[in-house]
Parts: structure tokens; C-alpha cells; sequence
């Protein structure tokens, strides 16, 4: 295949429109007679609803509706969608209990702002005065708010259906982990804990919604799903997929949001009040009701050699899952087929145990499960040369998987029931390149020097692997108008990740055609039938691979055509900047001359209603998925008396495959390493005793600022998948996945003289100062 843009830094075709503050999100959609939706939430983490009045706020100004539990009937049950897939149930029988989540609570509460009412009035300032008069009777209950706690006898059921608070689990063995653990010449038990987060993306959730008996629901929302919204609206509201249309326009960001309440309930009060409905959430709501993420605590036991080799490793992992699992086993699966990333570990066993508690249900987002695998692994490798006294970088070689065991398989399968075999890379390679761009040796020597000046400064170093391209098929049509213009219609969306521009880059070479005439429409369900969405890096796996698929297809039916109208062989023919040529480059004819001819050519393209178009269409699927990789290292100095971390130069080096657009990945990583930085040292979801989040806005909940991320510099290895044609892994989310665990790692080194033990992230001044001075304590101890 010809593919003179692929490679490319193409510059990004969609940022003019948002740099001139052209871009049109859900709360830009404006339609006649909107009326806006305002909810009602629990301010308790556990209670009964003991009586619920709603009168006074119906009878207020400009008041259209308000809706509970009561008004839904058959509509109130919002049931966990996600299931395991089937291969993998019955591969690792995993334990797996449904249960029921209502739209609006009934009866009793579960969390701090779980929905109770909804008002609709003519505008918000309305219906938020309205929402304050509405008066409910609690009877507080014990909330559950750790999951260890959950797990005991006594502690209280927080949905009754499963009988306990144990929703799912999973438990994979690979080799000999009880004898090789026998054998080890050393034996070390550590217990990690990875706090709670909250994806924060730049634009809270919106949803607007339209009814018309005869159209049918038209719904606007913030999703990075929109074929699976519209599966779930019509399941639940009792609609056909037909009648429904889920339209995505531009977003902030989504961090793995998928289908939520209000996603349900605002189309249902739209057919309900018979005119359109809108709901736009506020920082605070999107902080404290927007699914949460990590959340795990790690009981680990490894054994290893003199040599630092490790020989069997054990993992026991509990996972808060908040008051509803809506992803089964997806995020703690994650993190178990993982764990052992680029090292070869023959010798494994992990087990995961979600639990539910009374907060926020928690929910993939960036790097799900797999940024906690990778502190998990790498604190453990750090500690293992600690102990032995060894180079970090050595212990890391020695464990690494050798290129030539590639591709290689780790012993277990992956979620969609499959080995999970590493298809290709050479990671060996790859830390080298890191250790070489980062200056390891000769950082060494000035930390010594900055040492013996009383400076703390250290170096962390860190591998991930990521599964790209999971998911269920992409589908896309190319089309070719005549006037010759090019439209790709694609069913991922685009909330950040350059569709506009890698798509195009794609359908360009595969079509022939030049990427200026190409535009992209995506984040509609009225565009193609089937579409799984952007998520779990997969856009640049399946997403491309449908849009080469249905170019390909498309120029051999414009040559087809060609070939039948001017008597030649179709063979002899091929496609340049949209023109049609033969073996000797002569002008045959044009796409766009083939476009005007082909909707009359019977036998020979779509049918078009009269109107001049050429198109075809195609999907794809990945037959599992493909691993992406990367080493990360970074340097950095802290600051004993006041805990502060001040971040010098990150370095990684990582394998996306065939690169589409060398720019485009080059952001996908640095952004993600700046969402593993905050990830890292300052974000955590902090609820007290009785529940509340304390960090309800960015005062409190600090993401990381421009002035505290370093230089980033991406070095690329290229080694193609062979699980598509195009040689493409993803890269969404390697760059959040070894951030937290390699500064975790540098914090560690720059402290070594107090023999610090790093158990948890993040690392925030006011808890690296209680490690700090818990080790110089221990320090006197010792000398006295």
C-alpha cells in the first residue's frame, strides 16, 4: 500500500476551529423551547428516604416538571450493562453478582449525591430554586467507606440482593507461583495502596434531548459512546435503536465516562414534557458524581534471587468499586494481565475482589487498571534492588522478556478470552534508548556530588505495557461526491485524539487521494449503523482499519467502473491524487467523474437517491489485542523540609507500532504523562467519615499546572503489529500509565539515605513530609 502521508507530522486539521473558539459542544445546541433540568442529590452516604415531598418545588415559578422514583416505574432500574465476555467467564470462572442501581434512588440512599428528584423549568436559575424546596426526610444508616471494612461479618449490606459486599472477582495462576515462591533465595512482602481519582476533563457532562412522535428521540451528550448510549437509552426507556439518534458533538475530554444516569433521564423527561430538555453539569456535580478511578490496595509477596531475578510473584488486590460495578471485571483485570508488564515472571499468581462501599461508583479512565498495575511492579522492582543493593536499571534488565522471545506469551489470557501474547517490541532495546536520552550514568555522578551538598535529587525509572485496539467492531464509510470532494464517516469519535486529522491521513493513502479534499464526520449514530467508540486506545487500531478497509474497497470500484467505461483492464489501472491513470500514467478519468457516472451504473455503487456519489463502507475488528510499550525515567529533586517535588526532565521512550502521525502521538504521550504526573503527586479523592468528598472543586483537588511539568521528550521505536495490515498499536494512554510509578521511584532515590518506603499514590508535600519524618525518626532510633 502507497502511504505518502503515513508517517507524517501532519498539523492537526481540527484546532483552528477550537483555537478560534469554533467548536460546538452540548451546551452550544440551541433549540426552540428548551426547558433546563436541574438534580436533586442525596447529601447523605447511607440513609433511608423516610418521606420525600416535591409539592412546594412543583407548584414554583416556571416549574414544567418534577419527576422520582415514583414517576419511572418500569423506567427506575438502571442495572450494571457490563458482563465479562463469555470466553473469559469460562476460561477463569470468575465471580460475578448483578445488582440493581435505580435512576433515582427508591427508598433508600447509597452515596453522597446519588440522584433523588429532577426539576425542569423554564431556565436553570428556576429550576435550582425549585430543587431547594424540595424536603426529604433521612434516617441516616452507617456507611461503608473502606473496602476492608466492607468485607467483615458485620458490616452493613449495601444492596441486599447480593448479600454481602463482595460484587465480583477473579483469580489467575500461571506457572508454579507456591514452589518457585519455596525456592527463592530471598522472600519480601509488601502492601501498596493507590488512592481514588477523578478523570477531570476539561468540559463537565451535558446532555440535551428532543422527542417528536414521529422522528422520534434525538439526544446530544458529552460520550465517548454513542452507539452503546443508544443501546442502553432504548433498552431502558423501551425504544427501538431506530427511533433513537445519539449525537456527539465536540468534548471536553471523557476519561472513560461511558453512559450515565442523566444520559437516561433527560431523554425520558423530553419525551415526558413534550419539548426539548437539557442538563449541564457544574465542576462540583462532575467531581463528585462523575465516575472515580484507581482505588486498590495490593498485598504482595515476591520472591527473588541474589541476582535480582524474580522468580514468583503474588498479588491479593481489593478493589472500591463505590456503589455499583457498571464495567465488571474490566478495571481489575486490567490491572492483573498487566501486573507483570515487560518482566518475565513464569511464576504468578493474582487474585482481585471488587468491593462496593457508600461513594462514587468507580469506572475505567485513562490508563485503567493499568497505571496501578505498573506502581505496583516497579515498586516492587525497586525494592528488590534496594535489598540487594543493586543498580535499579540492572535488576530491570536482568527481568526484562528478551527480543528474541518475542512474540511472547504471558501464560494468561486477556480479558476478551484469549492468550494474551506480546506481539511484538524489544524492550531490552527500548530501556537502553531511555537510559541513553535520560544521561543514567552521568546523572548518577552528579547526584552524588549534589549529595555530598546536601541536595536530594533522584531518578526513577519505570515499563508499561498497554493493550490497545480491545473492543467490539469500528465501522466506517468513505465517500467520494462529484464535485470530488471526500467525506469519511466514522463510528469512533473524536474528544481529543486528532480524528480529524490520522483518519484522514489513512483514507488518503489508501484511496489516493489528497488529505486537503478529505473531512471527517464522526459522533452520530445516524452516520453508521455499528460503531464501538473511543476508548482503550483503540481509534488507531479499529478506527483506521476501517477507514483503510472502505477506501481500499472504494478505489477498486472507482477503477472497476473506470476499466468497464473505457474498455480497459481494471488490473492495469491505479489512483493518484484522485485521478484515475493507467499502467503508463495516462489520464483515464477522475473519483469525481466516477462519482457522477456511478449512481447510474447499474451493478456499480450505492443507491443515492439521485444524488452523485461514489461510497463504500467497511468494519474492523482486532482478532485481540495489540500491546503497546514504553519505558519511562525521570529526574527530579525534593525539598526535605517542605515535601515539595520539583519534577527536572522526563524522558520515555515507547513503542507505538507503525506511527500514523509522529505529532499526533507525540501529544497523545505527553498529555498523558502529564495526567500521570497529577496522578502521581497531587490528585486524590478525599472523603470523611461520614462520606462527603472533600475535594468537590480544584482548590482542593489539584491538577497538575503547566509550571510543575518538566521537559517531555518521546523517543520512538517502530515495531509493527502483525495483527492488522497497517502495523498500528494505540498510544492513548501509555503516557498516564509509568508516570505515577517512575517519580514514585525517583522520590524514593533521591531520599535513599533516609531509607524511605514509598507505599502509596499520590505523593502530596503534606504526605511525603509524615514519610520523611517517620524515617528520620526511625534514623535516631536506630542510633540510640
Amino acid at each position: 500500500m502507497v502511504r505518502p502521508t503515513f508517517g507524517r507530522p501532519v498539523l492537526r486539521r481540527e484546532d483552528g476551529r477550537f483555537l478560534k473558539g469554533k467548536g460546538v459542544y452540548v451546551p452550544d445546541v440551541g433549540l426552540p423551547g428548551t426547558a433546563e433540568a436541574v438534580v436533586k442529590r442525596s447529601p447523605h452516604a447511607h440513609a433511608l428516604i423516610r418521606d420525600l415531598d416535591i409539592s412546594e418545588a412543583a407548584g414554583a415559578p416556571g416549574v414544567v416538571a418534577v419527576i422520582t422514583a415514583r414517576d419511572l416505574t418500569d423506567t427506575g432500574i438502571y442495572r450494571p450493562y457490563h458482563k465479562s465476555p463469555p470466553a473469559f467467564a469460562n476460561l477463569l470462572k470468575p465471580l460475578e453478582k448483578g445488582h440493581d442501581v435505580p435512576l433515582l434512588a427508591a427508598g433508600r440512599v447509597r452515596r453522597v449525591g446519588e440522584p433523588i428528584a429532577l426539576v425542569v423549568a423554564e431556565n436553570r436559575y428556576l429550576a435550582e430554586d425549585a430543587a431547594g424546596l424540595i424536603r426529604v426526610d433521612y434516617e441516616p444508616l452507617e456507611p461503608v467507606l473502606d473496602p476492608e471494612a466492607g468485607l467483615r461479618p458485620e458490616a452493613p449490606v449495601i444492596h441486599e440482593e447480593l448479600g454481602d459486599n463482595t460484587q465480583s472477582g477473579v483469580r489467575v495462576v500461571a506457572g508454579d507461583p507456591d514452589g518457585a515462591m519455596a525456592a527463592a533465595d530471598h522472600r519480601a512482602t509488601f502492601r501498596f495502596t493507590i488512592r481514588r481519582q477523578i478523570g477531570s476533563p476539561l468540559g463537565p457532562r451535558a446532555v440535551l434531548a428532543r422527542f417528536d412522535p414521529e422522528e422520534g428521540l434525538t439526544v446530544w451528550s458529552a460520550t465517548q459512546m454513542q452507539h452503546l448510549a443508544r443501546k442502553v437509552i432504548g433498552g431502558i426507556l423501551g425504544l427501538a435503536e431506530d427511533r433513537i439518534r445519539v449525537i456527539c458533538p465536540d468534548m471536553g475530554g471523557s476519561f472513560g465516562g461511558g453512559v450515565y444516569y442523566e444520559d437516561i433521564l433527560i431523554p425520558y423527561l423530553a419525551r415526558r414534557v413534550g419539548r426539548p430538555v437539557r442538563w449541564i453539569e457544574d465542576r462540583t456535580e462532575n467531581l463528585v458524581n462523575a465516575r472515580h478511578a484507581r482505588d486498590q490496595v495490593h498485598d504482595v509477596e515476591v520472591g527473588f534471587d541474589s541476582r535480582g531475578r524474580v522468580l514468583a510473584l503474588r498479588d491479593r488486590i481489593l478493589v472500591d468499586m463505590g456503589i455499583a460495578n457498571f464495567y465488571g471485571l474490566v478495571v481489575p483485570y486490567n490491572t492483573i494481565s498487566h501486573l507483570r508488564s515487560q518482566y518475565r515472571i513464569d511464576n504468578y499468581e493474582a487474585e482481585a475482589t471488587c468491593v462496593i462501599t457508600n461513594k462514587t461508583p468507580n469506572a475505567p479512565a485513562r490508563g485503567a487498571g493499568r497505571v496501578t498495575a505498573a506502581f505496583v511492579i516497579e515498586r516492587v522492582l525497586e525494592r528488590v534492588a534496594r535489598r540487594l543493593d543493586l543498580d535499579p536499571a540492572e535488576v530491570r534488565r536482568i527481568n526484562l522478556i528478551p527480543s528474541d522471545a518475542m512474540p511472547f506469551d504471558t501464560g494468561v489470557p486477556y480479558r476478551d478470552g484469549k492468550p494474551s501474547v506480546y506481539d511484538s517490541g524489544d524492550f531490552p532495546a527500548q530501556l537502553e534508548m531511555a537510559l541513553e536520552a535520560i544521561g543514567y550514568q552521568d546523572f548518577r555522578a552528579r547526584q552524588a556530588r549534589l549529595r555530598a551538598e546536601g541536595r536530594h535529587v533522584g531518578i526513577g525509572i519505570a515499563a508499561h505495557m498497554e493493550g490497545t485496539g480491545f473492543g467490539p467492531p469500528e465501522s466506517a464509510i468513505v465517500r467520494v461526491d462529484g464535485s470530488g470532494a471526500v467525506t469519511i464517516l466514522s463510528g469512533s469519535n473524536n474528544h481529543g485524539q486528532s480524528h480529524e486529522t490520522t483518519l484522514a491521513q489513512v483514507c488518503a493513502d489508501a484511496l489516493g487521494v489528497d488529505i486537503d479534499n478529505i473531512s471527517l464526520r464522526d459522533g452520530d449514530t445516524a452516520l453508521v449503523r455499528q460503531g464501538g467508540g473511543t476508548f482503550a486506545s483503540r481509534t488507531a487500531v479499529t478506527g483506521s482499519m476501517a477507514v483503510a478497509g472502505a477506501a481500499g474497497k472504494l478505489r477498486q470500484k472507482a477503477i472497476e467502473i473506470a476499466a468497464r467505461l473505457h474498455g480497459l483492464d481494471a488490473g492495469g489501472l491505479t489512483v493518484i491524487d484522485g485521478i484515475i491513470r493507467d499502467g503508463s500514467g495516462n489520464r483515464i478519468t477522475t473519483l469525481a467523474e466516477v462519482a457522477r457516472t456511478a449512481g447510474n451504473e447499474a451493478g456499480y455503487g450505492e443507491p443515492t437517491g439521485g444524488k452523485a456519489r461514489l461510497e463504500a463502507i467497511d468494519s474492523f475488528a482486532s482478532p485481540t489485542v495489540t500491546w503497546a510499550s514504553g519505558t519511562h525515567i525521570v529526574t527530579l529533586e525534593v525539598d526535605r523540609d517542605t515535601g515539595q517535588v520539583e519534577l527536572e526532565r522526563y524522558v520515555i521512550a515507547h513503542d507505538a507500532g507503525n506511527i500514523i502521525n509522529p505529532a499526533v502521538v507525540e501529544g497523545q504521550i505527553v498529555g498523558g504523562v502529564v495526567h500521570g504526573i497529577g496522578n502521581a503527586l497531587s490528585e486524590e479523592a478525599v472523603y470523611d467519615e461520614a462520606g462527603n468528598l472533600l475535594t468537590a472543586g480544584f482548590v482542593d483537588y489539584r491538577l497538575p499546572r503547566a509550571i510543575e511539568v518538566p521537559p517531555i521528550e518521546v523517543h520512538h521505536q517502530e515495531f509493527p503489529s502483525p495483527l492488522n495490515e497497517l502495523g498500528i498499536k494505540g498510544c492513548g494512554e501509555g503516557g498516564t500509565v509509568g508516570a505515577p510509578a517512575a517519580i514514585a521511584n525517583a522520590v524514593e532515590d533521591a531520599l535513599r539515605p533516609l531509607d524511605l518506603r514509598i507505599t502509596e499514590m499520590p505523593l502530596q508535600p503534606e504526605k511525603l513530609l509524615k514519610y520523611i519524618h517517620k524515617a528520620e525518626a526511625a534514623a535516631a532510633h536506630s542510633r540510640t
